[in-house]
């Protein structure tokens, strides 16, 4: 069983597209699930949880509606504002939908502090009511106060996505380093193995990203870490075979089944 913890898919100009934009010329076109059947050249690919990309309640009614469709999709991980004086109405209607698994408020471009505003806490409320995950788009400028977001509700199930996008390019560990381990010492935060070879620049290669990704592997285990191929963003710097297989001589092949499937499985409920 292989599952995919972390894909997009879109269409230019549709469902409140603002991104990529057309400086990004491999990834500027439509994407869906059947153009991932075809790039990820795979006859076990059980399943995929499909991520929002825009910052739009537009575009995750949209994933909802293709995962209704298509048996590849096992989930939707969407968006809402969570900001906005009617969003515990807004997520308890999404949340209607048993499709939706979480949401994904996109902080890597908002401020280190901005998921502490008070008028937020009820969306966090609504969010756990409701049973959704939170996915942590982050930066590692962010770590400090997702540690204390997970301290101050314990009981939100959160996964730091593409391991917070560590600085790879620049060869920076630390702090990062330290702050994934604070954050894996938390028994009820997950993390994804995805991501990261568009984070070393101009050298994507298994040598440059296995520090990072062993640290991952190490500190979190195959029971918190699930992998994603952050497809098909993952095309301007590698391919979905490549990354898959690199990942997979990372990992020992008893962690393999947990990492590559269960551990998305049960953390999304899918």
């Amino acid at each position: 069983m292989l599952i995919d913890a972390h894909c997009h898919v879109w269409r230019i100009g549709e469902n409140d597209h603002e991104w990529p934009t057309p400086d990004l010329a491999a990834i500027h076109r439509d994407f869906d699930l059947k153009d991932l059947e075809q790039d990820s050249n795979s006859n076990d690919l059980s399943g995929v949880v499909l991520v929002q990309s825009q910052p739009s309640e537009r575009d995750t009614v949209w994933l909802l509606s293709l995962a209704a469709a298509d048996p590849l999709a096992l989930g939707v991980v969407g968006w809402t504002d969570l900001s906005a004086s009617d969003a515990p109405n807004r997520i308890a209607a999404l949340a209607r939908d048993p499709w939706l698994k979480g949401l994904r408020p996109m902080l890597q471009d908002l401020a280190n502090d901005w998921i502490f505003d008070p008028k937020l806490a009820p969306a966090i409320e609504a969010m756990l009511a409701a049973g959704l995950s939170f996915d942590a788009l982050v930066k590692p400028r962010h770590l400090p106060a997702i540690l204390e977001l997970v301290r101050r509700w314990p009981d939100l199930r959160v996964v730091i996505d593409h391991g917070a996008k560590p600085e790879i390019a620049a060869g920076r560990l630390d702090p990062w380093r330290e702050q994934m381990a604070a954050l894996a010492a938390r028994p009820g935060v997950h993390c994804k193995l995805s991501g990261l070879l568009t984070e070393a620049g101009d050298a994507p290669t298994a040598e440059v990203v296995a520090p990072y990704a062993m640290h991952l592997i190490d500190v979190f285990g195959p029971d918190r870490l699930m992998w994603g191929s952050d497809w098909p963003v993952l095309n301007l710097a590698g391919d979905y075979p490549s990354w898959r297989a690199m990942c997979e001589a990372w990992v020992p092949p008893e962690q393999q089944p947990a990492l590559f499937g269960e551990t998305a499985r049960r953390f999304y409920r899918l």
